[in-house]
């Protein structure tokens, strides 16, 4: 995995609660990892849907059509 020069800064906003991923910090392998497998990275989604780890574009659109 490539370094990244703001991934001290960027855990400072990183709201994945998986804590074993090697991506936390690296914006930019999170967002092509879950790109790759059809998903939406953890960081998009409120704190309460996060921690379910459905990083699934279904469950991302109809999570927000439910909040109105």
């Amino acid at each position: 995995m490539a370094s990244c020069t703001n991934s001290q800064k960027n855990l400072k906003g990183c709201t994945c609660t998986y804590e074993p991923c090697s991506r936390k910090g690296n914006c930019c392998e999170c967002v092509a990892y879950h790109r790759r497998n059809g998903e939406i990275p953890g960081c998009f989604f409120p704190e309460e849907a996060e921690r379910t780890y459905n990083r699934s574009i279904d469950y991302f659109v109809k999570y927000h059509k439910s909040l109105g």
